[in-house]
């Protein structure tokens, strides 16, 4: 019986150590939580009419880590674009703005665009923390420009409690909190003309 025991030992040392990882790209799991959660948020209200437009190293951002918490040997993958993407087109967000459509550019000099930039993303201390530069244009002529910066909620305690099969969700709730946090604060500088 011993033995037995030494010898998973062994095993998981050397899956610990060589390199060997349980991916997990949380923002595949994105729309499923949405589809639970869309319509739980509250926004500000705002009249404005716009499309929107993600910066392209937001796009394909990829971020990386591990938590002591659920064990080394999962490799948790955060795509913000596609997280943040999947936000904007939540039912609680497109309720909050006139219309919020994809599409335009800041070049363009056609009505109002948002252009959102990534400027930092980390999962730390149980939390995202979220920095993103947002620019409104009207015709093309710049309105607003402003970096945003966030922390998610922190979900410690679910990591703790349910290991790696709540670390996804806790993931997706606090990146999610931190943007909803800097959408606020957005739609409240959104000048009123």
């Amino acid at each position: 019986m011993t033995r037995h025991i030494w010898l998973v030992f062994v095993i998981a040392l050397l899956g610990a150590t060589t390199g060997c990882s349980i991916k997990h790209p949380v923002a595949k799991d994105y729309p499923q939580y949405l589809a639970k959660n869309g319509n739980v948020g509250s926004l500000p209200k705002t009249n404005l009419e716009s499309t929107y437009q993600i910066d392209g190293k937001t796009q394909s951002h990829r971020y990386e880590f591990r938590a002591a918490t659920v064990g080394y040997a999962h490799l948790w993958i955060v795509e913000f674009g596609k997280i943040l993407d999947a936000t904007l087109n939540a039912p609680y967000v497109q309720s909050s703005f006139g219309t919020l459509e994809k599409g335009g550019s800041v070049t363009d000099n056609a009505g109002n665009v948002i252009d959102f930039k990534l400027t930092r993303y980390e999962f730390k201390h149980y939390r995202a923390y979220v920095s993103m530069n947002i620019v409104l244009s009207n015709n093309g002529t710049e309105v607003l420009n402003k970096t945003y910066s966030s922390e998610g909620a922190s979900k410690g305690g679910r990591m703790w409690g349910m290991g790696p099969f709540g670390m996804t969700t806790s993931t997706l709730d606090s990146t999610r909190s931190a943007i909803d946090k800097i959408l606020v604060q957005f739609i409240n500088d959104i000048p009123n003309n």
